[in-house]
């Protein structure tokens, strides 16, 4: 049980979060975590088509500021600057008004009365952990699990664990290692932010929880779930250009940073039946302008620069082998969600992956 409670920031990134708000207003009222110990910070990216919350969340939500719900602070910004942006700017005001820990939270989710709680008496016992996240549940199917923590595979895709599985077939610790940390619900400290640095502006979306997770373990920080904490999460599995645009514009990134040039030299030949396979993939989907976006994006040395940058930055922090970064990687792609299972997957590529990594995972011993 905690006897101390460290501040915590609460950073909402609303995006069009209108219909959200009624779930998210009610968990906060009934959360075990001392109100005046929280403070809430709302970031609000325009949406494209709907435009800014600002008008309805300083009608509807901020006159419950400081009585019904924690102090807010509402942070509007002028344009949509990403997940990873929109977030960046919450963390920066959780720091600026001395929160202990920041706790990241998806605008399509609630949290578990006893959640807040519980994730920060995980993560003061144990200040090896860098990112811990709360157990996610789908809602309203909330008997089924969204993610125990995630996986990611060697070639660079990241994926839910344990997604759809009934929750009383999940056995897992009070605090289990994961492999990297789904930041629909995460927290972070306030010190280890201030060593590893905040997520990455130029992802802008998909692929932050994956390069910041492998950034904290390759700092040799620990990445964990607390399962006792629990996030209710309305997901919605959407398919879009932009969408896999930018996994896979990304997943080059991450993959480019963390990996020493042997590591990528060894995995190359199997990259490039991977590209073989995805190109088909988004050509069946007629994608194949959005797929040639990628290599457009890539094709430019503005790029290279930025991300080789980067890189620089990110081996510094080194403390793990590629050896033992991969410890925790997959060899097959594993999806979710039954809609982008295709049997191509899985009796094709899966079995090249595999059989591929089976070799090169003795191979690399740096």
């Amino acid at each position: 049980m905690l006897t101390n409670y460290p501040k915590v920031g609460i950073v909402y990134l609303s995006y069009h979060s209108e219909s959200y708000w009624d779930d998210v207003v009610s968990a906060l009222q009934k959360m075990t975590y001392p109100k005046d110990k929280v403070e809430l910070i709302v970031v609000d990216n325009p949406h494209p088509e709907f435009g800014s919350s600002v008008a309805y969340i300083k009608e509807r939500i901020m006159p419950l500021s400081g009585h019904d719900l924690p102090r807010i602070t509402l942070l509007p910004q002028t344009s949509n600057t990403g997940y990873a942006g929109g977030n960046n700017a919450g963390i920066a005001k959780a720091l600026e008004l001395e929160c202990a820990y920041i706790c990241l939270h998806n605008d399509d989710g609630f949290m578990d009365a006893a959640c807040l709680e519980k994730l920060v008496q995980a993560a003061e016992a144990d200040k090896s952990i860098g990112a811990l996240q709360a157990l996610i549940l789908l809602h309203p199917e909330t008997n089924k699990v969204n993610s125990a923590g995630n996986r990611y595979h060697y070639l660079g895709f990241g994926g839910t664990q344990d997604y759809g599985l009934p929750l009383e077939q999940l056995h897992v610790a009070k605090v289990q290692k994961i492999s990297y940390a789904s930041f629909a619900c995460v927290l972070l400290h306030r010190d280890i932010i201030r060593t590893v640095g905040i997520l990455d502006n130029d992802l802008f979306m998909y692929h932050e929880d994956l390069e910041y997770s492998l950034r904290l373990k390759l700092a040799g920080y620990r990445v964990a779930m607390a399962s006792e904490a629990i996030f209710y999460h309305k997901y919605q599995f959407s398919r879009s250009t932009l969408k896999f645009y930018f996994m896979e514009r990304n997943r080059y990134a991450v993959l480019l940073m963390y990996y020493r040039y042997p590591t990528l030299l060894l995995l190359l030949p199997m990259s490039i039946v991977m590209e073989i396979g995805l190109w088909i993939f988004f050509l069946m989907q007629g994608w194949g302008v959005e797929r040639a976006r990628v290599y457009g994006y890539w094709l430019a040395p503005k790029h290279w620069k930025l991300w080789l940058a980067k890189r620089q930055g990110i081996q510094k922090l080194r403390k793990l082998t590629d050896h033992q970064l991969l410890a925790d990687a997959v060899s097959t792609v594993q999806f979710g969600e039954k809609q982008i299972n295709s049997p191509l997957i899985r009796y094709i590529a899966n079995p090249l992956l595999a059989g591929y990594w089976w070799v090169v995972s003795k191979i690399i011993f740096w």
